[in-house]
């Protein structure tokens, strides 16, 4: 009987595709590719496969009983974790690509840090009214120190590059209050984050969606924060009481902010979000597949669990989908 497996994605260049078939042919696999606009042919291709390699909860929620494994090309993968039937085989194993947009999320975190530090929405601003200011006080990351939210490969890779540039003092905040990596200065878990965000310069939340993390900075938690803190988020919208957010902006209660996630998104455009003060915001660009490096490690990490799968070995990227990570 034949193994196959079903890939539908958008950004795979024909050498991506050569490295998914040589390793899907020693393997013992046959593989079949698809466009996103080909989910239908998909979906009916797919009744006869073991793998599944996409981002669609529509396609896995139309995958058989059978399928044995979906592999998801995004780091995020709360919409698969959620206990709702989207897997028919409740054994299927669930992978993603967690690992492979550390390099293209931190220099965007990067980009936006110094953005801020330098005062560019305010500069901004000048500008666009045709004015001629130039002597807002700016701040370096050499000696800023930062609270990392969520401390996993893009909260940690960004921590690596500050360290590097000159950061001060960093402070890690995850789940368990426990990081291999010796970037951080100080560990912490979640049930400290109110003793630590009254000192807290630079806030940079890189969080999974889970249950722990919705509405974590709730609007008590950003009153903490000085007049002078900024705060990033690159991880999830709904992390944030958006709402509170705003009106500490507009009071000047908080030095600034960047947002790459919102809820919902698209944002809608009468959303205060739009015209609050001292806010950079994008539409979830940080880590989206524009960037070369990030496609071609979430195939190569594809291809080497597909090894893995094949040889009977635990695979590399697999998701508790209890935990949500």
């Amino acid at each position: 009987m034949s193994r196959n497996i079903c890939v539908c994605q958008e950004f795979l260049s024909d050498a991506h595709k050569r490295q998914i078939e040589d390793t899907a042919k020693a393997a013992g696999f046959s593989v079949r590719f698809f466009a996103l606009e080909q989910q239908a042919q998909a979906a009916e291709y797919l009744q006869s496969c073991e793998i599944l390699y996409a981002h669609s909860p529509e396609l896995l929620r139309a995958a058989p009983a059978s399928l044995q494994w979906y592999c998801c090309s995004f780091a995020g993968v709360d919409p698969y974790c959620k206990n709702d039937g989207i897997f028919k085989n409740p054994a299927c194993l669930l992978t993603n690509s967690s690992g492979a947009y550390g390099v293209t999320i931190s220099e965007h975190l990067l980009m936006v840090t110094i953005m801020l530090l330098r005062r560019m929405p305010e500069y901004e601003a000048i500008v666009q009214n045709h004015g001629w200011s130039n002597q807002l006080a700016v701040r370096s990351i050499i000696g800023s120190e930062f609270t990392i939210l969520g401390t996993g490969n893009i909260g940690t890779t960004f921590a690596q590059k500050a360290k590097l540039l000159g950061a001060g003092k960093i402070i890690g905040v995850s789940r368990s209050g426990k990081s291999r990596d010796a970037v951080y200065d100080e560990m912490y878990s979640f049930d400290h984050l109110d003793e630590i965000l009254p000192k807290t310069q630079i806030l940079v939340m890189a969080l999974p969606g889970t249950p722990e993390t919705i509405g974590i900075m709730t609007k008590a938690r950003i009153g903490m924060l000085s007049p002078a803190s900024l705060l990033i988020n690159v991880g999830r919208g709904t992390a944030i009481d958006q709402s509170a957010l705003v009106d500490a902006l507009n009071a000047g209660q908080l030095g600034g902010a960047a947002l790459d996630v919102m809820t919902p998104e698209p944002l809608p455009k009468d959303d205060p979000l739009w015209s609050a003060r001292n806010l950079i915001l994008t539409p979830h660009v940080s880590g989206n597949m524009t960037l070369g490096y990030t496609c071609d490690k979430t195939v190569s990490m594809f291809c080497e669990d597909l090894e893995n799968y094949a040889a009977g070995r635990p695979l590399k990227h697999l998701v508790d989908r209890a935990r949500g990570y």
